[in-house]
């Protein structure tokens, strides 16, 4: 434990590195890593590091602050700020199952929804946060919707758009709206868990249609729409979940086109778009009068804005699409909404996208350097499609990694039909610490190499 006479703790601050409290914040959890402070050291005093630092006062105590949040820090009142012991962990659970955006590198979050609200409060009117909407989303809400879609499809007329309260009930309401009970909707082999529950749920059933590397085969399809008559097909074409694969442009054409001539609809489900690294154009550009595209801030921001904007050209198919989503969701909270607007019109949405695609890249890289030889991701996005060796099989491995403390998803969560690969999902965002993933990914990497047989008789 330093003492009164110890030599000053100073971070070194880089100019282009980011908001310096951050700097400063993150050089006191390296330095905790690294031993070079340790639980128990007491820092300088606020108004002597920041004249040390050469900075305001105000960006110390805003460092000191999001270090305490990160639970680095504890006041002892008169006597000072002192390194924080470690944390007793209630759970070592180290979820890479759900996939969710990982904190956004370089920004804080905490200041970003209190500076939010703050405005939608003192700009709003109180009494419309807090009543029913129901015209899927204000004039506002729909406007802010269209700027977000424009890096996709340019301007967009905001009539056009729905605002739902999540992708999840988009597809629900969509399925309801242009489908029957006992109709086919046509997916990938692999596809998305909460398109199985809503057609479970309603009485409908998928059939799968075969994919390669591309996705969906286009010669599959169409064969497939002459045979099933499918009231629905569904698409996630760029950073598919699971596989993480992207369809290309000359893909999703040959789709679009077999649409057309078959006249079935296409529910495109594009929640990573803006995390990929160049996609191509949505499939809804090739058939804007066939295609329903649906586009979530709740995995490219965060899940707490249960916002989706739903682009559907046709009127009366939206008119069929309020109706269905009134049946069981009537609005998105307005207060969420208007945070959405907010941010999407001031350009804190497009600030916290960049960190979270800044932090999913890191990550990727960190599990491209520990599961080497393994990784196959797309170096973007939130996931990693990870193909096993033939001694284990997915099922089993998830057994195996749960009780090693490691949650991941099964390819059997994802089947539409039989299953057809040997293989797990990883997500990359779910856990916020770094450290704590890059333990997760290590463990899983030494589970894999390891023989089923081995792993029994280490745990028996």
């Amino acid at each position: 434990m330093q003492d009164e006479n110890s030599p000053i703790w100073l971070p070194r601050l880089a100019g282009n590195k980011g908001p310096r409290f951050l700097q400063i914040a993150d050089a006191l959890q390296a330095a905790l890593a690294d031993g070079a402070l340790k639980p128990g050291d007491r820092l300088p005093p606020q108004r002597r590091l920041a004249a040390q630092l050469d900075v305001d006062l105000t960006t110390i105590t805003r460092a000191y602050d999001e270090a305490r949040r990160r639970n680095l820090l504890e006041g002892r009142g008169a006597r000072g700020t002192y390194v924080a012991a470690p944390k007793v962990e209630l759970t070592s659970l180290l979820d890479l199952s759900m996939n969710t955006p990982p904190p956004p590198d370089g920004v804080d979050f905490d200041d970003m929804l209190k500076q939010g609200l703050s405005q939608v409060l003192m700009r709003a009117d109180n009494a419309l946060l807090m009543t029913y909407h129901l015209g899927g989303g204000s004039d506002s809400d729909r406007k802010a919707g269209a700027k977000w879609l424009e890096p996709m499809f340019g301007h967009l007329e905001s009539r056009q758009l729905v605002v739902c309260p999540g992708a999840q009930a988009a597809i629900a309401a969509l399925i309801l709206a242009q489908t029957e009970p006992g109709d086919i909707i046509l997916a990938e082999p692999t596809t998305y868990p909460g398109l199985r529950a809503a057609a479970t749920q309603f009485g409908r059933r998928i059939i799968a249609v075969a994919a390669d590397k591309h996705g969906m085969l286009p010669e599959v399809l169409e064969q497939a729409c002459r045979q099933h008559k499918p009231g629905l097909v569904y698409l996630n074409p760029t950073l598919q979940n699971p596989t993480a694969t992207t369809m290309p442009e000359r893909r999703r054409k040959e789709l679009a086109s077999i649409a057309q001539r078959c006249n079935v609809r296409i529910v495109e489900d594009d929640p990573y778009w803006l995390l990929a690294d160049a996609p191509p154009p949505p499939i809804a550009t090739f058939a804007p009068e066939q295609v329903t595209y649906i586009s979530t801030l709740s995995k490219c921001l965060t899940p707490g804005l249960r916002v989706a904007f739903v682009l559907i050209r046709d009127p009366h198919q939206r008119e069929r699409f309020l109706a269905a989503l009134r049946s069981f969701a009537l609005m998105v909270a307005p207060l969420t909404a208007a945070l959405a607007t907010q941010w999407i019109l001031d350009g804190s949405a497009d600030q916290l996208l960049e960190g979270v695609r800044n932090e999913a890249r890191l990550r990727h890289r960190m599990a491209s350097d520990i599961l080497a030889g393994r990784y196959s991701g797309a170096a973007d996005g939130l996931h990693v499609w990870l193909e096993l060796p033939a001694y284990w099989n997915s099922s089993q491995l998830a057994r195996a990694a749960d009780s090693e403390g490691i949650a991941v998803t099964p390819a059997e969560a994802f089947a539409t039909g039989s299953v057809s690969v040997n293989a797990i999902r990883i997500s990359l965002g779910g856990i916020k610490d770094r450290g704590r993933l890059q333990a997760g990914l290590q463990r899983l990497s030494h589970l894999l190499a390891r023989r089923p047989e081995s792993h029994i008789a280490a745990v028996v």
